[in-house]
Order: structure tokens, then C-alpha cells, then sequence
């Protein structure tokens, strides 16, 4: 009896783990892309995608139903929005980055998206001969961690004007600063473009300076992926890398189309954005591998400015395999 009992149990047990396992739920298939982006020049190959339905095309092969776009004023609330979860892509400065991983984000750059192609500008009245006339200037740029903000503090420090005592350093999203120097409420801004041609365009302030001439090919925006997505969907981050290629090729073959884009998606006046296109020293790009030394170097600029604990490795940063995979 006893020997019976043990065998009746075990097949109640037996039979119980094999009900269990056929009725455990399914890990559900991802059906939706929540991507973050900027309203800036630098991040026209998104617009570009959406615009002509690529993202939609390219992805639905691997059940992508929906591609949702969320805008940023700034990378910082954007890192913050990807260290919640509320993002798989990014749109975003290197810089942000860097802040957002060493506060735990898991994600890496799979992709860079432009170089340069940020000014100083200043009220039109301020004269400017040099760095050392920027002492005792009220400046607002993007919040502490981002591209504008390490560029600038940097350059400071480099040309021996404490960005701490000698200058007063503001953060603002471009909107703001825009109408912050318009009102002269402050001397200049640092930011990327459009901002500075439009900022000049309206008489509010000169351009004395542009990034790549602060640090020559500069790292700026980049493609970044959410390392559950790299884990769990490779094939789909593959296409999301083929598909910014895409979008990057063609927006530097056809640079009228590209700005009329940003015009329709912004609001900004095409004759404004066109300026901007035309004045900048930026430059699109796909390949990350021409931003990763700019890209590690900005570790130990945050790190001397007190914004992280370490520098970052190229590891810590990057997976360069999605683009080694399919760049063209």
C-alpha cells in the first residue's frame, strides 16, 4: 500500500508539472517600438524614417505594429526616460549617455548619428576676441552631462576660465535659451542647431564659435538600444541600425528634402532651418566607429567634472556588431 501511495502521488505531481507547463503564460511577442528623439538638425535621420514610413516598412517583418516617437528638449530627461524603461531606442548626445550608464542604464551605442554642429553665441553688442572675453558672462546651454555642457566646460577649462567662478553656466532646453538671449536675460548660449541660426537670423546674437573648432570632429548624437532589446531581439536591432543608414544616406543626398522634414516636423521656418543647414559645421554619420575615441574621451571629462564615478571603457559604451552586420 505504502508503495502505491508513493507511485499515486508521484503521478499526481508529475501530471500536475505538465498541466502547469503547458498553461504557463508565453512571453509575449513585442508588437510596439517606443523610440526618443530631439527636435534638432542633428537628428533628422528619425524624422526622415517616420516620415517615410521606413520605420513602419522595415520593422513589421518582426511584428512591430507601432512605432511610438516621444520628444525630448534635452538628452538628459531622455536618459531618464530610457533608465525607466519608457524607451528601446534613443535618439540622444553621447554625453547623456555616459551620465545615464554610469547611473545602471543598460543600453549601448549601436550607432553614431553626427558630429559637431553646435555654437556660442552671444548678444550682439558683447565684444569677442577671445575666450577670456567670456568671463563674468552669463551663458545657458543643455543641462549638466550633455554634449553641449561637456563641450563647453571643457573648453573653459582648457583656455584657464573656471566654468564654475569665471562664468555663470545656466541649463535650459533650447526653447528657453532661445528666448532667454532674445530677451538678454542672458550674454550667450551654446547650443546645437538649429538654435544658433535662428537665434541670428532674429538680430539676437552673433556666432563666435563653432564646437568643431572647441574639439576638431567632435562626438555628438548617437543610436542608442536598450540592452533587453539587443539580448532578446538582435535580427530587429539589426534592421532598426539598417534602417538609420537608410535614413542618414539619404538625407545627406538630398539636404533640401531633409530640412523641409525637420520644417514640417518642428514648425520652424524652412528658410531658418536651410540657413542652419547651410551655416553648420556638423556632419550626418552611421558609423560609430568614427566617434569612439571622441566618445571615451568625454568619460574622463565627466569624470574630472565630477559627473561620474570612473571613466567608461569602449566596452562599457559600445556594440559595434549591428553595424559591422549590415553597413552597406
Amino acid at each position: 500500500m505504502k508503495i502505491k501511495g508513493i507511485l499515486f502521488v508521484t503521478i499526481i505531481l508529475l501530471a500536475a508539472a505538465f498541466v502547469s507547463g503547458c498553461t504557463a503564460p508565453k512571453e509575449e511577442q513585442m508588437t510596439e517600438l517606443n523610440i526618443g528623439y530631439q527636435p534638432s538638425t542633428h537628428q533628422i535621420a528619425h524624422m526622415t524614417a517616420m516620415e517615410k514610413g521606413w520605420w513602419a516598412e522595415d520593422l513589421a517583418s518582426f511584428g512591430i505594429e507601432n512605432i511610438n516617437e516621444y520628444e525630448f528638449p534635452t538628452g538628459a530627461p531622455e536618459m531618464q526616460a530610457m533608465l525607466a524603461g519608457d524607451l528601446d531606442i534613443a535618439y540622444v548626445g553621447a554625453a547623456p549617455v555616459i551620465s545615464a550608464l554610469s547611473s545602471g542604464l543598460d543600453a549601448k551605442i549601436v550607432a553614431g548619428v553626427q558630429t559637431q554642429g553646435s555654437n556660442l553665441v552671444l548678444r550682439p553688442e558683447i565684444n569677442y576676441t577671445g575666450p577670456q572675453d567670456l568671463k563674468g558672462l552669463k551663458i545657458a546651454t543643455f543641462p549638466a552631462g550633455t554634449i553641449q555642457d561637456t563641450l563647453l566646460r571643457d573648453w573653459l577649462k582648457d583656455n584657464n576660465i573656471d566654468p564654475e567662478t569665471d562664468v555663470e553656466i545656466v541649463g535650459m532646453g533650447p526653447g528657453d535659451a532661445i528666448n532667454a538671449i532674445s530677451a538678454s536675460k542672458v550674454d550667450g548660449v551654446f547650443l546645437p542647431h538649429p538654435a544658433p541660426a535662428i537665434i541670428e537670423s532674429e538680430g539676437n546674437g552673433v556666432s563666435v564659435m563653432a564646437s568643431g573648432d572647441m574639439s576638431k570632429d567632435h562626438a555628438c548624437c548617437v543610436l542608442v538600444v536598450s540592452g533587453k532589446l539587443i539580448r532578446e531581439n538582435p535580427a530587429l536591432v539589426e534592421q532598426i541600425v539598417s534602417t538609420h543608414i537608410k535614413a542618414t544616406e539619404y538625407n545627406k543626398n538630398n539636404v533640401d528634402e531633409a530640412g523641409a522634414i525637420f520644417s514640417n516636423k518642428t514648425g520652424w521656418e524652412i528658410e531658418k532651418v536651410d540657413k542652419s543647414l547651410e551655416d553648420w559645421d556638423g556632419a550626418w554619420i552611421s558609423d560609430p566607429n568614427l566617434i569612439v575615441d571622441s566618445t571615451v574621451g568625454y568619460t574622463t571629462v565627466q569624470y574630472d567634472l565630477g559627473y561620474i564615478q570612473k571613466p567608461l571603457t569602449k566596452e562599457d559604451i559600445f556594440d559595434l556588431s549591428f553595424f559591422e552586420a549590415v553597413k552597406m
